[in-house]
C-alpha cells in the first residue's frame, strides 16, 4: 500500500482527499516542486526551498508558519521511510491555494506530498542518448508566471502525447517568439566550440535547479556558460545538445531531427562529474 501527505497526515493514497471545488484542480491556481532524495536526503534542498517560496510568494500565497523547509524536509523524509523509497526516490510537493470558485476561496492553504522509487524511472530514457524533436502545437508565453511549475501544465501535457506518439524521448517547447525555451521535462543547454548555452530566463522557460547547479557548477571548470535566446538553427549547427532537470540530472542528446550527435563530447563528460558529486 502506497502513502501520501495529506496537509500534514499520512493517508493511503486511495484516500479521496481533493474536493470538487479545489482551486488547483478547476484553474490550475496552484504550483509543484521535483524533488530527489537519496540516501535520506534531498538532493540540492536549499535551492528546491528557495525556487519554491520565491513562486509562493510571486503567486500571492498567504504562507502558514509551518510551513517551514526543516518541516517539510522532516515529512518528505518521513514519508520516503514509510513508503519504503529512503534511498532512492522521486518526490512531488503539490500545494493549492484552497477551494472555492474563481472570485470566492476559503484562502485554506493545502499541500500534498507523493514520492516513490526512483529505480525504474531513470530507466525510462534511452541511455545512448536522447531523440528529440520541436511540439508545434503550442507557444509557451514570456510574462512574470513562465519560469514557475504552475498547476496550469497544458502546454507540457500536451507535449508529453506527442512524445509518446512519435516514439521521441522528449520535445522542446517554442515560446511565443518562435524560439525554444524548453522541454517537457528538462531544461535545455547547447555547445558550440567549447561554449555552453541556454535560454535566459525571460525567454519563458522553468527556473530548472539543475539548470541553475549546473550553471554553479561550470564556474569550476575550464568551460564558458552563457544565456542566450535559441533558434532551431542553433540546435541544428551545435556540437552537442543536453537536458538538465532535478531527477535525471544531466542528459546528453543523441538526435535532434535529421541531426545526429555522434559522441559525448568532453564538456558533458565534465559537467556529468560534477553532476554525480551532488
Amino acid at each position: 500500500m502506497e502513502f501520501v501527505n495529506v496537509n500534514g497526515e499520512i493517508l493511503s493514497s486511495g484516500f479521496a482527499f481533493v474536493r470538487t471545488d479545489n482551486r488547483s484542480y478547476r484553474y490550475g491556481d496552484g504550483l509543484f516542486e521535483t524533488m530527489k532524495a537519496k540516501n535520506k536526503k534531498i538532493i540540492l534542498g536549499d535551492l528546491h526551498f528557495e525556487r519554491l517560496y520565491k513562486s509562493l510568494s510571486l503567486l500571492k500565497f498567504d504562507i502558514p508558519a509551518f510551513f517551514s523547509q526543516q518541516n517539510l524536509e522532516t515529512q518528505i523524509l518521513e514519508l520516503c521511510q514509510k513508503n519504503n523509497c529512503e534511498e532512492l526516490a522521486r518526490i512531488r510537493l503539490s500545494i493549492s491555494r484552497g477551494n472555492g470558485s474563481l472570485y470566492k476561496s476559503d484562502e485554506k492553504f493545502q499541500y500534498i506530498i507523493e514520492c516513490s522509487p526512483l529505480k525504474h524511472e531513470t530507466d525510462e530514457l534511452d541511455e545512448g542518448g536522447l531523440i528529440i524533436d520541436v511540439f508545434p502545437f503550442a507557444r509557451k508565453s514570456c510574462d512574470a508566471f513562465a519560469n514557475i511549475k504552475s498547476a496550469s501544465h497544458l502546454p507540457y501535457v500536451m507535449a508529453a502525447r506527442f512524445v509518446k506518439e512519435n516514439k521521441l524521448n522528449d520535445c522542446l517547447l517554442l515560446n511565443t517568439y518562435e524560439r525554444i525555451c524548453d522541454s517537457t521535462i528538462a531544461n535545455l543547454f547547447w555547445v558550440k566550440d567549447e561554449m555552453i548555452s541556454t535560454p535566459p530566463l525571460s525567454e519563458g522557460c522553468i527556473a530548472g535547479v539543475m539548470r541553475r547547479y549546473l550553471m554553479q557548477c561550470a564556474q569550476g571548470t575550464r568551460y564558458k556558460v552563457q544565456e542566450k535566446p535559441c533558434e532551431v538553427k542553433d540546435l541544428e549547427n551545435a556540437d552537442g545538445i543536453f537536458l538538465t532537470n532535478a531527477i535525471q540530472g544531466i542528459k546528453q542528446v543523441k538526435r535532434f531531427r535529421d541531426k545526429v550527435y555522434s559522441k559525448k563530447i568532453k564538456i558533458y563528460n565534465d559537467l556529468q562529474q560534477y553532476i554525480l558529486k551532488s
